[in-house]
């Protein structure tokens, strides 16, 4: 995780930190394509930017089991998301709780996060 992209490299904290540092009452919002290689999830070392000793399945799993409040917002058009092996695969980790990221898609978010 990092706060600023051109710092990713040198200005990271580490997942681990962020489960240990917040409380699980805190709600997460999670926001990407979810457009990976499938071996990006899958697989220990699958990252592109660095190597990783488990998949990412497993932090997304830890995360989820210390935050269940927790969604997920995707800039592509939902229409489109069957179209990517790895969005489904994200959505199934997520627990189907992946939005568009549209006014009408956050406001669902949002109500699935005080629920």
């Amino acid at each position: 995780m990092w706060k600023e992209n051109r710092r990713r490299f040198d200005q990271v904290t580490p997942t681990v930190d962020l489960i240990r540092t917040y409380p699980s009452d805190y709600r997460v919002v999670f926001v990407g394509d979810a457009s990976m290689s499938p071996y990006e999830i899958m697989m220990p070392g699958g990252s592109v930017e660095h190597w990783n000793e488990e998949p990412g399945q497993v932090w997304m799993a830890r995360l989820l089991a210390h935050f269940p409040k927790a969604v997920w917002l995707n800039p592509v058009p939902q229409k489109l998301w069957d179209y990517t092996h790895s969005i489904g695969m994200i959505r199934n980790l997520i627990q189907n709780r992946m939005y568009a990221l549209t006014l009408e898609g956050m406001d669902r978010a949002m109500r699935e996060l005080v629920r």
